[in-house]
């Protein structure tokens, strides 16, 4: 009899919400949470805005627009539920020049069709919420909030030890064999029995499901993302948060202020290729993450399509002349005095073998296990939502009811 009936590979926000959600379903299932690292929520989780996120900006009826407003809901109610600090500011988008009015009403209508609540705004209305904002018009979204997603993923694990689940972490697996009805991983800690497998490795998904044999049709592209922090004196230019309306044929948001839950105000990120799948520095480099890299095709697809837009992200990178130009877009007043370098992020972009980026989130199936493959900004904010719906997807794949956990089957 395998030890454990589930067995949720990567300890971030959405592995950890993902072993909540089957705790839940089955109450008596042995569940196993594996973490490479030494703490929950290292990488994505711990280096992200902190932007409890509307779900605005997604193709409506997407698994995106749907999970990020249930999302936000959710995220929110959990954090009344827990004394985790949190707070709903609301945020503006703004237009600069009047090429980008037209995108903005375009994101209105999105919006609406994904039931978001946002309000118009003329210059005047824009500086009542951003006194410091130029801008021809903007959006106010008020169901836009923040919080320290490392305190969510500390408050889902501490949830899980109370039920009983198996936590371990500093524990990175290496191998997974399937054996009849049971999946064997083999760890740094020893090897573990499971009938199910859901992997939720994040920056390494496509990598663990090669690992089980697992053919996904994308591969993991990092993007870091770098940002400025606005020295004390000058937080006061900023409120809430403030975003720039997004340039539709290139996959990032663009340089925005974000008032982080600490108080501190940051600016960005811009976007550039890290050669390191956790290369938080522009130093820092590993020879197998770039050379997967280099040698697909599918990159320099992409690169190709988005060469001068790429260009700019590399200036600004060496550049904080140029990253100050983008953030003086929205408050003319910053300076380069105002800001110093803060945390970098890196984003773990699924690309698709013919060079288009997955934009939804993605889900693969294998014959005792479900890969969870692209879950970018808004997994955060939608968490509780991705978990429920591995969850359900499980209990599809084993055939289970609600209440009857796979080892008891």
């Amino acid at each position: 009899m395998p030890t454990h009936d589930f067995a949720i590979i990567g300890g971030g926000i959405v592995g950890l919400a993902t072993a909540l959600a089957l705790t839940e379903r089955h109450p008596d299932a042995r569940v196993l949470v594996v973490e490479k690292e030494e703490d929950w929520g290292q990488h994505q989780t711990g280096h992200n805005s902190g932007v409890i996120h509307a779900g605005l900006y997604y193709k409506p009826g997407s698994l995106k627009a749907r999970y990020a407003t249930a999302g936000n809901a959710s995220m929110v109610t959990f954090c009344q539920e827990h004394d985790i600090h949190h707070e709903v500011c609301g945020k503006v988008i703004v237009a600069t020049e009047p090429e980008e009015l037209p995108l903005l009403e375009n994101l209105r209508q999105r919006a609406e069709a994904n039931g978001v609540a946002v309000t118009a705004l003329t210059p005047e209305g824009i500086r009542e919420h951003e006194p410091h904002v130029q801008g021809l018009a903007g959006l106010h979204v008020p169901s836009t909030g923040i919080v320290d997603y490392g305190q969510v993923a500390q408050t889902y694990a501490r949830l899980l030890q109370e039920r009983g689940a198996d936590l371990r972490t500093s524990t990175r697996v290496e191998g997974i064999q399937e054996q009849g009805d049971r999946i064997v991983l083999e760890t740094t800690q020893g090897a573990f029995e499971t009938h199910f497998v859901v992997n939720c490795a994040g920056l390494h998904s496509d990598r663990v499901a090669k690992l089980g044999g697992v053919e996904t049709g994308m591969k993991i592209v990092p993007f870091r993302g770098e940002y400025y922090e606005l020295v004390p004196e000058k937080r006061h230019l900023v409120k809430t948060l403030i975003y720039p309306v997004p340039n539709p044929n290139f996959p990032f948001l663009g340089v925005h202020f974000t008032r982080m839950i600490d108080g501190t105000v940051h600016a960005g990120p811009n976007a550039v290729l890290s050669l390191k799948r956790e290369g938080y520095r522009k130093s820092d480099f590993n020879l197998r993450d770039f050379v997967e890299v280099a040698t697909y095709p599918a990159f320099w697809r992409l690169a190709r399509k988005n060469m001068s837009e790429g260009w700019k992200e590399i200036v600004r990178s060496f550049s904080k002349r140029a990253f100050v130009r983008s953030m003086q877009r929205l408050i003319p007043e910053v300076q380069d005095a105002d800001v110093v370098p803060t945390h970098a992020g890196v984003r773990a972009q699924a690309l698709k073998a013919d060079g288009a980026l997955m934009d939804d989130f993605h889900l693969v199936t294998g014959p005792r296990s479900l890969h969870v493959c692209n879950a970018p900004s808004p997994g955060a904010t939608a968490s509780l939502e991705i978990g429920n719906a591995v969850a359900q997807r499980v209990a599809e794949l084993t055939d289970l009811s609600s209440s009857q956990p796979l080892a008891h089957a």
